[in-house]
């Protein structure tokens, strides 16, 4: 009977090598690995790579990402003898925000900041930096947003709050 902390620990070891082998490819293209999952489908494996990057990342980028990545696994030995199939791809609106570049790169939309005392603040990003994020916080009496400066410490994480009509936007098309 196989002990499924090995496989657990023999998965990682595959995850740790493959980031080890793509993470530098991505940094010569100025993409960040988001996250990077591994999994069985059939007699391969399925290789998951998220990638971003200030700005966001468009399809010529997801496209040269694919290729670049393609090139360093086919050249390490990563993922051994094992067949797979690549998918490249750019986080979707449903991560979340735990790190300052994630809260960056969302500057000027919704969100709902959860906060490490347990309670939950709704607002607009202002501007997030290296030591803390600036939300336009919601009040609960409708006056206008208050500012409100979050250190990382005081931070869980963020959703995305998903907006049809953004600020400034009168519903025309244009």
């Amino acid at each position: 009977m196989s002990d499924p902390s090995r496989a657990s620990s023999g998965a990682a070891a595959r995850s740790a090598a493959i980031a080890s082998a793509i993470e530098p490819v991505l940094a010569s293209l100025g993409l960040d690995l988001e996250d990077l999952e591994v999994q069985a489908a059939g007699r391969r494996r399925r290789v998951c790579v998220v990638v971003d990057r200030d700005g966001g990342i468009d399809l010529d980028g997801i496209a040269a990402a694919s290729r670049a990545v393609s090139d360093a696994l086919d050249a390490s030995d990563a993922m051994g003898d094992d067949a797979y199939t690549l998918e490249i791809t750019s986080p979707g609106v449903d991560r979340p925000l735990t790190l300052p570049r994630h809260w960056r790169r969302n500057a000027g939309r919704r969100v709902r900041a959860h906060m490490a005392d347990g309670t939950a603040l709704d607002g607009r990003i202002r501007s997030a930096d290296d030591l803390a994020v600036v939300l336009d916080v919601d009040t609960s009496d409708g006056a206008e947003a208050a500012e409100r400066r979050a250190e990382w410490s005081e931070l869980v994480r963020g959703e995305v709050q998903i907006e049809f009509r953004r600020p400034g936007s009168d519903g025309e098309e244009s």
